[in-house]
């Protein structure tokens, strides 16, 4: 019988375990926090997103940091695979915008619930607030220390997870152990996290969404990216679903430096004609109203002073006599509202993090160090990351399974 040790019980942890223990292994899962999944807790706003319904080329195309590398992985176990098991073991799921998959509780607690009733089912040791201080390996073999004690077996399955939101267990333990291990940790960067913005204005607006807005990066004039969907103004400057897409892309575009400009499209959907003739409408309605109060049926009323600024016009002229000009300029504010992005919020704040250890140094089929036999990898400490939407913890899960059941296997003589 193999001896496979695990360390860390988040999604990536608790499935290798589980795959491992499936495949005939005697199985050791040591977490350093007090319950196993705690990070899975904060996907999908705390109800636990946990996969998404599209199809795997999808998620791959949804993955930017590296998405090809789980390709294998993708074919041992993908969102159905997943999906299946849930269903068996009790989990009833719901389908929602954009291919997001939630439990029908909306509860993460069950879900993290359910994972531990399954490992504990599976045989699985699970050893709670044991925090891993060292891996070593050595002729097939390997031995972890932890606050409890020194444990040796025949595979070791790292899974501690990236550097975002340490409070959940996630410190970037294992960069160091890879590190030591003789593996290469590529730049780390915080990815999924709001902008910051040299303008004060956002904070005036904080707590405003828009939802339906085009939100567009740009640098020296080309275009990195866009997103359309909802966004939040904060009281440090910009967040929320396409925000927090636009950062993973500059996170992996080359030589991306900040300062970076940001332009919100307020109304999409029309042309620039057309929105000027609806702009015409409006005033003609609100005749004898100054500006600012004749573009209430247009925008949130905070905003308005603010595009009114941006094109350069002062909020107490009566809308009859703005000017074609002025209107013309009124346009082009309402369809690239600007901010100037000068950074993230620190990394802890990301949801994950983009870089990690090098797939270069990974076998994509079953996530064994190329350097270092019975050593294995797993979900974000990999230099893996996705855009939000389901797709970082089904990464967790498919390279889980891959490990697991790899490590579990009696190797050939």
């Amino acid at each position: 019988m193999r001896h496979v040790i695990v360390v860390g019980a988040g999604a990536a942890g608790i499935m290798a375990a589980l795959a491992a223990a499936e495949g005939g292994a005697a199985v050791r899962l040591l977490e350093k926090n007090n319950i196993v999944g705690k990070k899975m807790g904060i996907t999908g706003k705390g109800r636990c997103n946990l996969t998404n319904a599209c199809t795997m080329d999808e998620c791959i195309a949804h993955t930017p940091g590296n998405g090809r590398f789980l390709f294998s992985a993708y074919q041992q176990f993908s969102n159905e695979d997943l999906l299946t098991r849930l269903h068996q073991w009790g989990l009833e799921t719901k389908v929602e915008r954009g291919g997001r998959v939630f439990p029908q509780s909306d509860s993460a607690v069950e879900v993290r619930k359910l994972l531990y009733q399954r490992l504990r089912h599976a045989g699985v040791t699970i050893q709670l607030e044991d925090a891993v201080q060292d891996i070593r390996a050595w002729d097939g073999r390997v031995s972890v220390r932890s606050a409890s004690g020194i444990y040796e077996g025949d595979a070791c399955i790292i899974t501690t997870g990236g550097m975002s939101y340490p409070v959940t267990g996630s410190t970037g333990d294992g960069y160091g152990f890879a590190r030591a291990l003789g593996h290469t940790v590529t730049d780390l960067r915080p990815s999924l996290i709001p902008f910051t913005t040299a303008e004060a204005w956002p904070h005036a607006l904080s707590g405003l969404s828009l939802r339906n807005v085009e939100a567009s990066l740009w640098k020296r004039g080309k275009k990195l990216a866009s997103h359309f969907g909802e966004m939040l103004f904060t009281h440090f400057g910009v967040s929320g679903p396409i925000i927090l897409m636009l950062s993973t892309a500059a996170a992996h575009k080359k030589q991306c430096t900040y300062p970076l400009q940001l332009r919100i499209n307020l109304k999409p959907a029309l042309s620039p004609e057309t929105l000027d003739q609806r702009i015409q409408r409006d005033f003609q309605k609100y005749i004898r109203k100054e500006v600012e109060n004749a573009m209430k049926d247009l925008l949130p009323q905070r905003l308005i002073p603010v595009v009114l600024e941006q094109a350069g016009i002062d909020c107490r002229l009566p809308a009859h006599q703005v000017s074609r000009e002025q209107r013309h300029d009124l346009v082009t504010v309402l369809q690239a509202l600007t901010l100037t992005i000068t950074g993230t919020r620190p990394i802890e704040e990301a949801i994950v993090t983009a870089g990690g250890v090098s797939i270069r140094e990974v076998n994509p089929k079953t996530m064994e160090s190329r350097k270092t036999a019975g050593i294995y990898f797993a979900g974000e400490v990999l230099d893996i990351d996705a855009f939000t939407g389901g797709y970082n913890l089904q990464a967790a899960f498919s390279t889980g399974y891959a490990a697991g059941t790899a490590a579990a296997q009696e190797e050939m003589p």
